[in-house]
């Protein structure tokens, strides 16, 4: 984690205003209570938090997926629908003509009775022509029917798969609202004294867990970024100081996984938008073998990510409250590190 609980404080309620009603201050937390389960409530409740978001963004993912899926299938449902139409009308003419011409002789009698044989053999040809036609004409309706049916169906279905997408988004704006004001009523019931021990405590963690990283000796500045990857970097660090807000992309604020994916689709190789599919979907690589501009992924359940940029350090967007910044590797609990462009040399 990055910065201090103290600047927190005092920034946390401003991002937040733009989901959350003014709580109201509660009393100050039991004296008794230790600096160190103050730490770790607020660490949980920031973790809780950023699940949630996650989950929100997956979500969010998903339905602007579907939405351009049922936008699709009613699209081909209105090209289906012309289309039987077009050969109701086919067939509507078909069946005209074979009504005004149902008193004609066969076409073998009139072969036997033609003074020209010949002619009327050819004549026989067209006629069959002209009923092979119609078979194509009711076999293309009939197709056009199923087609028709099938679209009706599963445009259906997509539409009810994007509503309970919509709801399922719905609930967990909710979840992170809540969890957001649990953070927001903690901060507020907690003294300036408190709010600069749990900052120095936080430090003091930090500090030894990078220590204990760069002792193992996993990290190496030998590598350096790829042509991508380095744009990736310089992006991110152009966002430096803009505040994170949850399920934001940019331009003028950011959560974890918003600002890793802008950056990389800014660098030309789009990636998926949460930290679980980053972690799930791209290609892992050792924390000895980080180069600028790959992804450090933080936390048991990949809820949280950063970019790489050299010397042990990663750009990101903290948590709630807190603004884009460079942090030491360690700043979390470090689950593995993935690579967007892995085809790049």
């Amino acid at each position: 984690m990055s910065g201090t609980f103290l600047r927190l404080a005092c920034t946390a309620a401003v991002a937040a205003q733009t989901v959350l009603a003014p709580v109201p201050c509660v009393a100050a937390p039991n004296p008794q209570r230790p600096v160190s389960q103050l730490l770790t409530d607020l660490q949980q409740l920031y973790r809780q938090t950023e699940q949630a978001a996650e989950s929100y963004n997956a979500t969010a993912e998903k339905l602007k997926r579907q939405r351009a899926e049922v936008s699709r299938l009613e699209g081909e449902l209105t090209r289906a629908r012309l289309a039987l139409q077009a050969g109701r009308t086919d067939a509507g003419r078909l069946a005209r003509q074979q009504y005004q011409g149902s008193t004609e002789l066969g076409s073998y009698v009139r072969v036997l009775l033609a003074p020209d044989p010949q002619h009327a053999l050819d004549e026989g040809h067209v006629i069959g022509e002209l009923a092979r036609e119609r078979a194509r004409t009711v076999d293309r309706l009939t197709a056009a029917e199923k087609r028709q049916d099938t679209l009706a169906r599963a445009a259906r279905k997509a539409l009810d798969t994007q509503l309970t997408l919509a709801d399922q988004q719905r609930r967990q704006r909710d979840d992170v609202q809540g969890r957001l004001g649990d953070v927001e009523r903690l901060l507020a019931s907690l003294t300036p004294d408190q709010l600069a021990a749990i900052a120095r405590l936080e430090q003091q963690g930090v500090t030894e867990a990078q220590e204990r990283l760069t002792t193992a000796g996993p990290l190496s500045d030998n590598r350096p970024a790829s042509p991508a990857g380095t744009r990736a970097v310089r992006y991110a660090l152009d966002q430096l100081g803009k505040p994170y807000r949850w399920g934001a992309q940019g331009p003028n604020a950011y959560d974890c996984s918003g600002l890793t994916s802008q950056a990389w689709s800014h660098a030309g190789t789009p990636i998926p938008r949460t930290s679980q599919e980053q972690w799930a979907r791209l290609k892992k690589v050792p924390l000895n073998g980080l180069r600028p501009g790959d992804l450090v992924i933080y936390f048991p359940e990949a809820t949280h990510v950063a970019m790489y940029v050299g010397a042990g350090r990663v750009v990101q967007a903290p948590r709630p409250g807190g603004r884009v910044t460079v942090s030491p590797l360690a700043s979390l609990p470090v689950l593995g590190a993935v690579r967007p462009d892995a085809q790049a040399p």
